[in-house]
């Protein structure tokens, strides 16, 4: 009986076949083994917000630039990068965010790209894969037991949680005087206090940026 690798039918001839050689849990670990950008974006943005939310788009650039430059110096170089190497080393982010807390940063910017950074290695050590920590050791950890698989209710449970919890904390946030909260607006308080007319109010009152 001949295997579907030797069969000439049209309907096997257009089904994508693997080398013999190539483990099938290879091809296919970063689908699997990866948490989605919407939820590194989701919880990098969150936590940004209810601290820092004029640095939103500095940490949602840097909480997806670890799988992004991946590509990038792939396409400079012309050789195989792998996945979850040097540019998710956990020391590496950490290094940085320190710098642009204790010597040099721009209005937040270069700390919150830096934490956006560590923010998708704590997501990648949650799922079986793992994320390493320096370029003194292959080894990557994991965070409980790497169970995080990706679509699973439990990353829609850890994402849907981090963005509550810092929806309520901005919420609670923004009465306090000195502070930038560009959600949540107090329109009723806009009204009352003659800064906006009726016509406004009405149109705004359920806006939430």
């Amino acid at each position: 009986m001949k295997s579907r690798r030797d069969c000439t039918c049209s309907a096997c001839a257009t089904r994508p076949t693997w080398p013999a050689s190539t483990p099938t849990s290879t091809l296919f670990t970063r689908e699997i083994n990866d948490m989605r950008w919407i939820s590194h974006i989701a919880i990098a943005a969150s936590l940004c917000a209810a601290a820092n939310p004029g640095a939103v788009p500095a940490a949602v650039l840097g909480s997806t630039f670890p799988d992004w430059s991946e590509w990038i110096l792939r396409a400079v170089t012309g050789r195989k990068v792998r996945h979850r190497g040097a540019t998710h080393y956990l020391s590496t982010w950490l290094l940085l965010a320190g710098f642009a807390a204790l010597l040099w940063d721009w209005q937040g910017w270069l700390l919150w790209f830096a934490l956006g950074n560590v923010i998708h290695w704590f997501c990648d050590a949650l799922t079986v894969s793992g994320a390493p920590v320096g370029w003194w050791s292959d080894r990557r950890v994991t965070l409980f037991g790497g169970r995080v698989k990706t679509g699973s209710m439990a990353e829609l449970a850890i994402t849907a949680g981090i963005v509550a919890l810092c929806a309520v904390v901005i919420y609670t946030r923004r009465d306090v005087p000195g502070t930038f909260i560009p959600f949540f607006y107090r329109y009723d308080r806009l009204y009352r206090d003659g800064l906006i007319d009726g016509s406004e109010w009405k149109q705004h009152r359920f806006d939430f940026i």
